[in-house]
């Protein structure tokens, strides 16, 4: 399985099928891909409608036919106006085309469901855990305990959710082997440094600092 951090949340998971997670593309100046140069993908998962998550998604799903998963209300939006989703509540788990797509806990606000959520993908035998936008959660010793995630992506910006030294924290919690730092630098206001979290972290997981653009392989 290949991920590629597509800049702030987006990632783009590569395997049996192709998926894409929060694909705020248009208007992030740190994106690595644009989206209209997307012209394959089975599903793409939202973890919530803020537009920095949301993004374009439902242009991703209108040009190439994947299906959108997400929390049921943005599920509902997206098929009034003809795509294709699978809307589903935290907790749940939908199979789509052989990829199971479960939606967790995670702590921050939302317009449609009025909450946002993390997300676990389960494809090829490898599981990775997005955790969207939250702030530290006891809920993440469960989410490792019941989805052992091979690797995580944790926002670490410090103002719309942890901090770097509280990122850390949610490693140790969820005892994951590989952890990616996202959702930082992509405007002045959220300004963070991924080498804290690092050193933070320190021997308790392996800290994958990525570039937009740049792939890891698990």
């Amino acid at each position: 399985m290949k991920i590629t951090w597509l800049g702030h949340s987006a990632l783009k998971i590569e395997g049996s099928r192709t998926v894409f997670i929060d694909p705020f593309l248009s208007g992030n100046p740190k994106a690595s891909l644009q989206a209209q140069s997307i012209d394959r993908a089975d599903i793409v998962v939202v973890s919530h409608d803020h537009g920095d998550h949301l993004g374009d998604s439902f242009a991703i799903c209108r040009k190439t036919g994947a299906t959108l998963v997400a929390l049921h209300e943005i599920g509902l939006a997206a098929q009034e106006k003809h795509i294709k989703a699978e809307g589903m509540g935290i907790g749940g788990t939908v199979n789509v085309a052989g990829v199971d797509v479960s939606l967790v806990p995670a702590f921050h606000s939302a317009g449609l469901g009025g909450t946002a959520a993390g997300i676990i993908i389960a494809m090829d035998g490898r599981t990775v855990y997005h955790a969207g936008d939250t702030g530290l959660t006891l809920e993440m010793q469960l989410i490792g305990e019941m989805y052992r995630p091979d690797i995580a992506f944790l926002p670490i910006d410090g103002r719309f959710n942890m901090t770097p030294r509280l990122a850390a924290r949610a490693v140790g919690l969820l005892g994951v082997p590989r952890v990616v730092p996202i959702h930082y630098d992509t405007f002045p206001a959220i300004h963070s440094s991924p080498q804290e979290f690092k050193k933070l972290v320190g021997p308790a997981s392996e800290v994958l600092i990525l570039q937009p653009g740049e792939s890891v392989e698990i």
